[in-house]
């Protein structure tokens, strides 16, 4: 599972190339032993696949199950005891521990410069730490049992950070750090942070799992890693035992500088913003450090197994942390938070046909709940309907265009937050979002051609069917929102002379290449919801607002073509594919890595 690499690699843009290509290809975990300006090796694709992540916890994976399954229902554990017969082994893990006479993360101390300077994407503004562990404790009560440990993009350099003195701290809204970094600014005090890498895998995994505020991740790190999380302090700073590498150091309560671009797991730059700036104190590693790395791009990269993971053992908390929720799942290949399928109960008048209602209140609270608040397209449905899977998307998309009432069953808000790296919406962190559900007998049946003579007005061409009941057309360039109400309008008021000939096509995307669009599942999920804000780029067939309500008779139009406003895509640079490709084709010296 794991291959060494002799052979320097370039971190400038290759080491991440090749990054890719392994886990697009479900390669070995790859140890870079050598890495152009660096003393430390690196390593790739540790969680490139499902399976060797799984086999990485394989000692800990169901006992922490387990765990989850009891805090979720504490009768579970006298419901089926021999169910549970782990739990009590991964518990006594949970609690984060001192060390006192071993600190392997001690044994020297290094230079910013001196780590290995990754750049994934040619317009990344520097080298970023991509797999970091950045812990902070809350000022007001500080200690281990207090901390948020999170995965928080790293800037190493570049831009106006000072050499070996700075770093750039991104974190995102709705994030743990965020209530850190405020209770230090009003006491007018700095912030002190702790960035680990590397270490147990468990301590990565930890910083990625969606805990409730005031849950330490220290605490699901020992879990998982099987061993209670060890640590310590030094210059008032709390340090992992077992790290690689800590980087120590302080966040001024308004000290910002310019952040980014960066590359980022949407499949589009997030731009250059002001985001915190952390004062460098020390930087200490281990004995024969290893600096692992993975990279971010249009997804499915390696950060979707951790997604995979999270929804594996933290399923049974779903329906007792909303109730009437069955199963919600964030969609990968469309970004994560831009598409959210959810499946809730329908039980309010069982008496009577059934309707949206009861999903509707599961709606709301799901969009009160942790980070599935920053969700912009939720798509729920009836369990009570006999659904299908909510991992099996085409058919979750189908059952609900069989029963939708676009007249009905569309509700937005407007003028709310959305995730930060999404950038559709009208600013930074500012979008809409729009709720669709479904319930109660089919009211169509869904079509897989388009109808004969389908004629498009002037500038609309080349219609493409993209699964059955979605269809995409091309449009023209768009160039600001005043003229694309004028040429929506001009479509819509050419398909409602159609409208009941396209009845089994209910869902349309208006998109700058249909043939890309309706090529894959993934390519139609990407396009889709990482370039549509529903309130400015949702439109309708027969469109009306009714006691402010919005709805349409005929087909729902999605306009997902790409906006001036929008962050432009991740393509990579020519020179250094060609050189991949060398590296990795027939006879190159990493072919076997492929």
């Amino acid at each position: 599972m794991l291959v060494r690499v002799k052979k320097e690699v370039d971190p400038y843009l290759e080491i991440a190339e090749i990054q890719r290509r392994l886990y697009a290809a479900a390669g070995p975990a790859v140890l870079f032993e050598r890495v152009k300006g660096s003393p430390f090796p690196a390593l790739a694709n540790l969680y490139g696949t499902v399976e060797r992540t799984e086999f990485i916890f394989r000692s800990t994976l169901e006992a922490v199950k387990q765990v989850v399954s009891i805090k979720a229902d504490p009768s579970n554990l006298f419901k089926a005891p021999h169910k549970h017969l782990r739990a009590p082994f991964a518990a006594i893990h949970a609690l984060p521990i001192k060390a006192r006479l071993s600190k392997p993360i001690l044994f020297g101390q290094t230079t910013l410069d001196q780590l290995p300077q990754i750049q994934s994407w040619p317009m990344d503004g520097g080298p970023y730490i991509l797999l970091p562990q950045v812990c902070t404790e809350d000022p007001l009560k500080p200690g281990a049992m207090n901390t948020n440990v999170g995965m928080y993009r790293v800037q190493l350099g570049g831009n106006e950070y000072l050499p070996n003195q700075e770093v750039g701290i991104h974190y995102q809204i709705h994030r743990g750090i965020g209530v850190h970094h405020s209770r230090a600014a009003a006491k007018g005090e700095p912030l002190k942070v702790s960035i680990f890498v590397g270490g147990p895998p468990a301590h990565s995994f930890a910083a990625v799992m969606p805990l409730p505020e005031g849950l330490s991740e220290l605490m699901f790190a020992g879990m998982f890693a099987g061993r209670n999380f060890r640590y310590f302090r030094k210059n008032g700073h709390l340090l992992s035992a077992d790290a690689d590498f800590v980087i120590c150091g302080t966040i001024d309560p308004a000290a910002t500088k310019p952040e980014g671009p960066f590359g980022d797991h949407l499949g589009y730059y997030s731009l250059q913003h002001d985001f915190p700036v952390m004062k460098v104190e020390a930087v200490y590693h281990r004995k024969d450090a290893i600096w692992p790395f993975t990279v971010v791009g249009r997804p499915p990269q390696e950060d979707t197994t951790f997604g995979h993971l999270i929804h594996e053992v933290t399923a049974s908390m779903v329906p007792v942390s909303v109730p009437g929720l069955v199963a919600m799942h964030a969609v990968d290949a469309a970004g994560v938070h831009p598409l959210l399928l959810a499946i809730g109960h329908e039980r309010y008048v069982p008496y009577k046909k059934r309707s949206p209602q009861e999903i509707l209140t599961v709606a709301n609270a799901v969009l009160g709940f942790g980070q599935a608040s920053l969700a912009k397209y939720l798509l729920v449905i009836a369990q009570e309907d006999n659904p299908p899977s909510i991992d099996d998307i085409p058919a979750f998309l189908s059952h609900m265009l069989c029963r939708v009432d676009f007249e009905r069953d569309l509700h937005f808000q407007t003028k709310t937050t959305m995730d930060t790296l999404d950038y559709s919406g009208t600013g930074l962190n500012q979008g809409s979002k729009v709720v669709v559900a479904a319930a109660g007998d089919p009211i169509r049946s869904l079509e897989d051609t388009l109808p004969e003579s389908l004629h498009l007005p002037a500038g609309f061409r080349n219609p493409q069917i993209v699964l059955p009941g979605i269809w995409a057309i091309e449009g023209p360039g768009f160039v600001s929102t005043d003229e694309a109400e004028l040429q929506l309008a001009t479509l819509t008021d050419s398909l409602s002379t159609r409208i009941d000939a396209l009845s089994g096509l209910p869902l349309c995307i208006l998109c700058d290449d249909s043939e890309f669009c309706a090529a894959s599942l993934n390519n139609f999920l990407w396009v889709t919801f990482t370039r549509s804000n529903p309130s400015h780029d949702i439109y309708g067939v027969e469109s009306e607002i009714r006691q402010k309500h919005w709805g349409c008779r005929g087909p729902l139009i999605i306009d997902a073509r790409i906006k001036p406003h929008h962050a432009p895509p991740l393509i990579e640079d020519p020179s250094v594919t060609k050189r991949v490709d060398e590296l990795l084709g027939p006879g190159g010296e990493l072919s076997h890595l492929v």
